[in-house]
């Protein structure tokens, strides 16, 4: 048995043992789990994806005079100015002004929140303009001007629903092409899409939750950041196979970190056509190996991992509980899997490449000693189950 400050011992000293989700795998077959958990110290987890439910804080000080905003956009995209004075929430899948959206279907969807952030991190200038109705203490009611990110005050990543432990494999029964979250679904099957780093994924590798938890250290885009939350839309009560391992959604990380440090080839800005606009977000989490469970459970394999295949025509948008089966991440990343006989091929909107790296460079960051462990402070639910918007009258 380890500690967590047994660990950070090892780290602070650059003794400890790390190793990606990975590279684990190869080494316990080869080694055994009893003596690589004794071993082992840190497996690092990884995923790059479009994670839509992501947005940020930011804080441009005081004008001169002094201005309540109102209203404001930041390069013609609209944020939220409920806060107060000159903080402001931009949201990802926010859309620029005057966007088409889906007039002319499908739409373009060129430019949004998630293109912002992109651009924020990156360092690139950019306009803000702002309205106020105007108060005896904040008297100025108009304002236009340009910005970077080192400007700001603060620029806060504050993502209420990222690293979705497990996902759908979407595809479309219908005999019309489909644009959707989930990229583009030919009709009848044609195609098949997935969105998942699979044995990388951080919460694939802590199935029950017992070391990612509220207060874990993340590794957010290259920035040192954290779990602030159980993410929304966390549902841990869900089937499980007999490792564990969940075969739906099941859990989520709400996550928060500083993006003046970020690096922005982990900070992507996403156009999906005839759906929106999302933010592409590197992650990588490190599991501390405390016993030899533990370390079990981070040798999940691609092949062990089932997700669940899901028309997205009728059964997905009309809440049905359908499945059309189940298959594993081994064999989407193959190109191919089988509906009901059929062959279908299969793309995907993560990065198994760009997930790799990000769980070699925390190994690194770890191993040098810049990047130490944190103990949550709260596990998250593994009973929790997601609640529905019913649509009804008032209650009498």
């Amino acid at each position: 048995m380890k500690t967590y400050a047994d660990i950070n011992r090892r780290i602070e000293a650059g003794r400890a043992v790390v190793m990606t989700a990975e590279e684990i795998i190869g080494y316990v077959e080869q080694k055994g789990a009893t003596a690589a958990a004794a071993e082992v110290d840190v497996v690092t987890t990884a995923t790059f994806g479009p994670m839509c439910s992501s947005g940020c804080v930011l804080n441009f000080g005081h004008s001169k005079p002094k201005i309540r905003m109102t209203e404001a956009w930041v390069e013609d995209v609209l944020v939220y100015t409920g806060l107060a004075a000159v903080d402001v929430y931009l949201g990802a899948t926010q859309l620029r002004h005057n966007d088409p959206a889906n007039m002319y279907y499908p739409g373009e969807f060129r430019y949004g929140g998630g293109h912002v952030i992109e651009d924020l991190v990156a360092g690139k200038e950019l306009q803000l303009f702002a309205l106020s109705y105007g108060t005896d203490e904040y008297p100025l009611r108009e304002l236009r001007t340009y910005f970077t990110i080192q400007d700001l005050n603060q620029a806060i990543m504050v993502n209420p629903r990222n690293c979705y432990q497990n996902y759908n494999v979407a595809v479309n029964d219908s005999d019309r092409v489909l644009y959707t979250y989930m990229g583009r679904l030919d009709p009848n099957r044609r195609n098949a899409n997935y969105c998942s780093a699979g044995q990388l994924s951080p919460l694939l590798n802590d199935p029950l939750y017992e070391t990612i938890g509220v207060g874990t250290s993340v590794w957010l885009a290259g920035a040192r950041g954290h779990v602030y939350a159980e993410g929304t839309q966390h549902a841990g009560a869900c089937p499980r196979t007999e490792q564990d391992v969940p075969r739906g959604a099941a859990g989520t990380l709400a996550l928060t970190g500083d993006m003046k440090r970020m690096r922005p080839e982990f900070v992507r800005g996403v156009s999906l056509t005839g759906y929106g606009v999302s933010l592409g977000l590197g992650v990588g989490v490190p599991i501390p190996i405390l016993n030899e469970r533990i370390l079990k459970r981070t040798c999940v394999r691609d092949r062990d991992i089932q997700a669940p295949i899901v028309d997205y025509s009728s059964d997905y948008p009309n809440r049905s509980s359908r499945v059309l089966g189940y298959t594993d991440y081994e064999t989407l990343k193959s190109g191919e899997i089988e509906i009901e006989g059929k062959r279908v091929v299969v793309g995907s909107l993560s990065s198994y490449a760009r997930a790799r790296e990000i769980a070699a460079l925390l190994a690194d960051e770890i191993r040098r000693g810049e990047f130490l462990l944190a103990e949550p402070q709260q596990r998250l639910p593994v009973d929790g189950r997601m609640k529905p918007l019913t649509i009804r009258p008032p209650a009498t």
